[in-house]
C-alpha cells in the first residue's frame, strides 16, 4: 500500500495546456496595462495628417469630448481575443522551443537554442496567432476609432455590419497581408530578444527558469517590446489603414496593400509609416513587462499542477 502511495500522480495539465494557460493570463495582463495608449496609437495611425498635433493632443480631446472612459472603448474584445491571442502565440513558442531542444540534442549540440531558432519559433507562432489577431484587431480598431454617437452597438453589432457589407475575407479579414508580415517579424524578434536576455540571465546567474527574478522578466519583456515595434511597426500602420477604410467596398479609399503603401508616403513621406510610433513606444515596455512577468508567474504556478 506504501508502494501504492508513493507513486507520481498524473498531471492534471498537459505541458502544452500549461503554456496556452500561462499565455492566457499574459495577455489579459498585457490589455489591462496598454489599452489606453493602444488607443491613441490607432487614432494617430488612422487620422488624416494635421487631425493631431501630436500624442497629449490627442489624449486631451479624447477626455474632453469623449470622457476618460473612451480609452477603454473597445476592451472588451481585446481582453477576449487578445487574451486567446497570446495563449497561441506562448503555447506555440514553447511547444517549438522543446522541439528544437530534442533535435539539437539528438544532433549533439546541447539543449540550448540559437539566436534563428528563437526568431524562427517566434515568427511561426506569430503566423499561428496571426489567424486570430486579424479578425480581434479589425473588431477593436473600429470600436476604438468609432464617432459619437457611435456606429455599433458592441463587438457583435460589428461584425455583423463587417459581415453584412463587406463578407469574411474582404471585411472580417482586411488586412491580413500586413498582419502576417508584422507577425512574422514582429513576433520573431519579440520572443528572440526575450529569450536571449532570459538566457544570458541564467547562464550569467547560475540559476533556473522558476529563480528567474520578475524584475529581470520585466525588463526583459520591455526589450522585446521594443524589438517587436522598432522592426515591425510600418506594417502596423497599413494592417490599421486598412482596417479602418470604408464597409463598403465601393466606397473604399484604398484598393490593396500596396495602394495603401503608395497613398500613404505620397500623402505624408517616410514618416507616414511611423505615426503614432510615440505612444507604441511609450505603452510597449509596461505591457510587454506585464505579459511576460504574467506568464512567468503563471507557468512557475502550473509547474506541478
Amino acid at each position: 500500500m506504501a508502494e501504492l502511495n508513493a507513486l507520481p500522480k498524473d498531471p492534471l495539465l498537459s505541458q502544452g495546456q500549461k503554456d496556452v494557460l500561462s499565455g492566457t493570463f499574459g495577455g489579459i495582463a498585457q490589455v489591462l496595462v496598454g489599452q489606453p495608449l493602444d488607443i491613441l496609437k490607432v487614432r494617430l495611425q488612422t487620422s488624416p495628417p494635421g487631425t493631431y498635433t501630436g500624442m497629449v493632443d490627442c489624449a486631451s480631446r479624447i477626455v474632453r469630448n469623449e470622457g476618460p472612459f473612451a480609452f477603454y472603448k473597445g476592451t472588451l474584445t481585446p481582453l477576449l481575443g487578445v487574451g486567446a491571442c497570446v495563449s497561441i502565440q506562448f503555447g506555440v513558442v514553447e511547444a517549438l522551443k522543446r522541439s528544437f531542444s530534442s533535435s539539437n540534442v539528438a544532433k549533439g549540440k546541447g539543449e540550448g537554442l540559437s539566436y534563428g531558432q528563437f526568431y524562427l519559433a517566434g515568427g511561426i507562432a506569430g503566423v499561428a496567432n496571426s489567424v486570430v489577431a486579424g479578425p480581434v484587431e479589425h473588431i477593436r480598431i473600429r470600436l476604438q476609432t468609432q464617432p459619437s454617437p457611435p456606429l455599433y452597438r458592441g463587438p457583435v453589432d460589428c461584425i455583423k455590419q463587417v459581415l453584412a457589407q463587406s463578407g469574411l475575407f474582404n471585411g472580417v479579414y482586411r488586412g491580413q497581408i500586413p498582419t502576417f508580415a508584422r507577425e512574422f517579424h514582429g513576433m520573431g524578434m519579440y520572443f528572440l530578444t526575450y529569450e536571449a536576455l532570459v538566457s544570458h540571465k541564467l547562464a550569467s546567474s547560475n540559476i533556473t527558469r522558476d529563480q528567474l527574478p520578475s524584475s529581470y522578466a520585466m525588463f526583459a519583456g520591455a526589450m522585446a517590446g521594443y524589438g517587436l515595434w522598432l522592426t515591425a511597426y510600418p506594417a502596423d500602420i497599413i494592417k490599421s489603414k486598412l482596417q479602418t477604410d470604408s464597409l463598403n467596398p465601393k466606397e473604399r479609399r484604398y484598393k490593396g496593400v500596396l495602394d495603401c503603401i503608395r497613398q500613404t508616403y505620397r500623402a505624408d513621406g517616410a514618416r507616414g509609416f511611423f505615426r503614432g510610433l510615440l505612444p507604441t513606444l511609450v505603452r510597449s515596455p509596461f505591457a510587454n513587462a506585464a505579459t511576460f512577468v504574467a506568464f512567468e508567474w503563471a507557468a512557475r504556478n502550473l509547474r506541478h499542477v
